[in-house]
């Protein structure tokens, strides 16, 4: 028997490894957007032909921008010696309540807002334009200002839909400006220290002062994009009943007419696990001017149709975008990376992840692009019966199924990569996790959607409309009908017990959703 001679490997030197680095280094995007052939394939579906055409030059530009400039601008102002910094008085020791930022912070912003992101939803029905544009920006994650841009959106929508003249035509213009230098920007402060998820329990209280004015007094425990120039609040008008139906919903400027600060005081700012060049504080209302952002009896629905679900999509899309941002690092690296002789991507465990990763992300960005669509289509008038109370309960089962999916699919990339996946300064990957992780929290924690859910459920029926739209998708069959009599089952008993119940069953749920999405 002739004894068979394996021929023996090459040595691999360290410079093999630091070229398979270099490799995998290059063969990064230089544009975003020509390098994510699904999310152009979702735009040409959802939009017309002509619509498309208009769009792509500026998503392609932005595209650009935010693969490179942006891309380094970020990775700067995220070192620690760059992150944002309370400076309550100015030299002179006037109180000023400002925020230092990076330089470098400020470059990814101009580019940010310069690609119109805020300034074309001047006209309706642009939603999905602007979160196609958000998207792309969150391929570096929060970046310190794709949170503001989503709070903007929602005060832009609010003066939109909700606020008088006065405050539309002295407001909006500015917040619809696209260039950075001169825009205004805008905040959403709600949570309060013994509420968190429970509004109803919010403090804060206004007290009427002349015709218009009120004034603002209490704290806000939460408060992201904390020097924004405006903010919306809630705050309990004085002798107002209890519970959300008893708030109200407020304008409050950062400074008055004459220049000075309000009555808006900073405490201090959060040392966050994620999100860390975005200032986040808590802060303190003591005799704040604000105005009626809303007709005081509607506040707290305005604050949910206009704020909160704004929010809550733009976090969905966020999400989407950063867990793309993996997929391609995770893919490159597979690609270059040699292992036992051979990529890394040949072998069956890593391919498999790859397909995961790929299949999920492509999922909660179809979803999610199918609900800007549909608020599009909802805001021009164009929608059919059911389609507002679809959006209303999709919107916020989206917000917790596609946090969740990309905090999986940033980690399945660190894995990919290793060790190498856990070093800072290697990749963008940890700053996109712990991103993440803040995602999932941001705008309704996991429990929270599940029982908000679920008492739209028992209370309004809504997986009614939502079963219906996912027919019309998809047609009738067994798997629907299946869901939708266990959904019906849980209507039957409460929101508290049903709630373990129902988490499952909206995992389900999304995963039909996408599934019609992307058929």
């Amino acid at each position: 028997m002739v004894q068979k001679i394996e021929k023996p490997q090459k040595v691999r030197s360290h410079s093999d490894g630091r070229d398979e680095i270099s490799r995998w280094q290059t063969a990064q995007p230089d544009n975003y957007f020509l390098a994510d052939e699904h999310l152009i394939a979702l735009l040409e579906h959802l939009w017309e032909p002509e619509v498309f055409r208009a769009n792509r030059a500026p998503l392609e530009k932005f595209g650009r921008e935010a693969a490179t400039i942006v891309d380094v601008a970020v990775r700067k102002a995220n070192e620690t010696e760059n992150l944002p910094r309370l400076k309550r008085f100015s030299v002179n020791g006037t109180r000023t309540e400002e925020v230092e930022h990076s330089l470098d912070h400020h470059i990814a912003g101009r580019l940010i807002y310069d690609s119109g992101a805020m300034s074309v939803y001047e006209e309706p029905g642009n939603n999905l334009l602007a979160l196609a544009l958000f998207y792309l920006s969150s391929f570096n994650g929060e970046a310190g200002h794709n949170c503001p841009l989503a709070c903007t959106a929602g005060v832009i929508k609010t003066l939109q839909f909700a606020s008088s003249d006065t405050l539309r035509s002295k407001y909006l213009p500015r917040l619809l400006d696209s260039q950075y230098d001169t825009r205004f920007h805008g905040a959403q402060f709600l949570t309060e220290i013994q509420g968190g998820s429970d509004v109803g329990a919010n403090a804060c209280v206004a007290l009427k002062s002349g015709t218009d004015e009120w004034l603002i007094s209490g704290e806000k425990w939460f408060c992201s994009n904390v020097t924004a120039d405006v903010a919306l609040v809630t705050a309990r008008p004085e002798g107002a009943g209890p519970g959300t139906k008893g708030l109200g919903l407020f304008l409050v400027p950062r400074r008055l007419d004459d220049g000075s600060v309000n009555g808006i005081y900073i405490n201090r700012l959060k040392d966050k696990l994620g999100t860390r060049s975005l200032a986040t504080a808590e802060i303190e209302f003591r005799n704040a001017v604000a105005y009626a952002a809303s007709p005081l009896e509607s506040g707290f629905q305005v604050a949910m149709d206009n704020v909160i679900n704004t929010s809550r999509l733009y976090n969905a899309v966020g999400s989407a975008g950063a867990a793309r941002r993996a997929c391609i690092i995770a893919a490159t690296y597979a690609a270059n990376r040699t292992a036992f002789g051979k990529p890394i991507a040949t072998f069956p465990l890593v391919a498999q992840i790859l397909k995961d990763m790929t299949a999920e992300t492509d999922a909660i960005t179809a979803g999610s692009l199918y609900l800007a669509h549909l608020r599009d289509q909802i805001e021009l008038g164009f929608h059919q019966p059911g389609d507002e109370a679809f959006f209303r309960f999709t919107v916020n089962l989206n917000k917790y199924r596609s946090s969740v999916s990309a905090t999986n699919v940033i980690r399945q990339a660190i894995e990919v990569l290793g060790g190498n996946g856990a070093i800072e300064t290697f990749s963008v990957l940890p700053r996109l996790l712990r991103d993440s992780l803040v995602f999932e929290a941001w705008e309704g924690a996991h429990n929270t959607l599940i029982v908000q859910s679920l008492r739209d459920v028992i209370r309004h029926r809504l997986h009614e409309p939502f079963f219906s739209k996912l027919r019309q998708m998809l047609g009738d069959h067994s798997e629907i009908n299946e869901l939708s009599a266990a959904v019906d089952d849980l209507a039957k008993g409460d929101e508290q017990t049903g709630s373990v119940a129902f988490r499952k069953l909206a995992d389900q749920m999304m995963y039909l959703f996408y599934r019609a999405c992307a058929v």
